[in-house]
């Protein structure tokens, strides 16, 4: 298993509240109390819970007006979740580097955020130049960090026009005879598969099962989280469920 780490020494502290969608205050072990960032702009569902113990990381940056960040989270199940979105895109870039995403092997060249389609999307990859497939591939990454029942992961965590403009994309490529691929980047310990979230957002379930029948690939690989290491890696695929179109 190889490693991405985010950053030296993640501190840990007990989540009190997350509010203002960007905001989270958390009590030090001294018991005093400081705000962070929270980045993620989903609804967090399932994931949020006062008293619990989290972990932050730090930036050096004097431009931010929260130099700490919430990065891992206790959930009320008692797994761990990684609720920072934009870890995702990294935390895939190295499984497709170091081998781990088999599907997304044997490129030679990986661009990120490429403007393309006709709705003026970015695509978080694009993989060029194997020898294999002349096709390139466009590859799209969404974190998933909701947990309904024992072991049931589900996106969106709340209505994401976003999520069904990127696959209106990903089938357009498709179509124009390219590779379009989804990866559900899973970072949450207790999630086991995933699966459309059809009562939260049920135009999203039916674009993604339009878009899979259009020949948009899709995958789903799990984090192994160790927050006192300030460790995150994607190591394992998970099945999906996704049921009839």
């Amino acid at each position: 298993m190889t490693s991405s780490d985010f950053g030296l020494g993640w501190q840990q502290a007990t989540l009190l509240r997350r509010y203002k969608r960007f905001l989270a205050d958390v009590r030090l072990s001294d018991g005093s109390e400081i705000t962070l960032h929270c980045p993620n702009t989903g609804s967090m569902r399932n994931c949020v819970l006062p008293e619990t113990p989290c972990w932050y990381s730090v930036s050096d940056n004097p431009r931010r007006k929260y130099a700490n960040t919430l990065e891992i989270v206790t959930t009320p199940g008692g797994h761990l979740a990684g609720i920072h979105t934009g870890r995702a895109n990294g935390l895939v870039k190295d499984a497709i580097l170091n081998g781990t995403i088999k599907e997304l092997q044997g490129y030679s060249l990986i661009r990120q955020e490429v403007t393309y389609g006709q709705e003026k999307s970015r695509i978080d990859f694009l993989l060029t130049g194997a020898v294999h497939d002349p096709r390139d591939c466009y590859v799209e990454v969404k974190s998933v960090t909701l947990m309904e029942a024992p072991g049931q992961g589900m996106f969106p965590d709340a209505v994401s026009q976003r999520g069904s403009k990127h696959l209106r994309e990903l089938v357009a490529m498709v179509q124009q005879g390219h590779r379009a691929v989804l990866v559900y980047c899973v970072q949450h310990s207790g999630i086991q598969w995933v699966e459309p979230a059809d009562a939260i957002d049920p135009l999203y379930g039916k674009t993604l099962r339009e878009a899979m029948v259009a020949g948009v690939e899709v995958y789903a690989y799990a984090a192994h989280l160790e927050p006192q290491q300030s460790l995150v890696v994607l190591n394992d695929s998970l099945p999906l469920v996704i049921g009839k179109v």
